[in-house]
């Protein structure tokens, strides 16, 4: 049976703020946001290491307490929205929602005890 996730959602960004970070690779860096439109979903902005200038936005949804669902909704080079189709940016983007999953992984004595 699906359990509904029962965590305030500013307890959950602070967790995963804390968390995320054993995860990321040398010099990437990242922002966790509450989305204020759905208290069961995150915001996660990363800024990938490197010249390329890549950002990449996530929508992490928690579906219950133990499945998340990972959107990637916008992809940034040097500030300018860019094709999200190209091999680089796909390989970002897996990376990263590898390690959204990890960390909603490494949470779930907090969302699902």
């Amino acid at each position: 049976m699906d359990r509904q996730l029962e965590v305030d959602q500013h307890n959950l960004v602070t967790a995963w703020q804390e968390r995320l970070p054993a995860l990321m690779e040398d010099g990437d860096s990242f922002n966790v946001l509450a989305d204020e439109g759905d208290p069961n979903s995150l915001l996660i902005h990363f800024n990938a290491a490197g010249r390329q200038g890549y950002s990449l936005d996530f929508r992490c949804k928690y579906v219950d307490s133990r499945e998340v669902a990972v959107d990637l909704l916008d992809v940034e080079q040097s500030g300018i929205h860019i094709d999200e189709r190209s091999d680089a940016v796909q390989k970002l983007a897996q990376q990263y929602t590898r390690q959204i999953h990890e960390c909603a992984q490494a949470l779930q004595n907090m969302t699902n005890p």
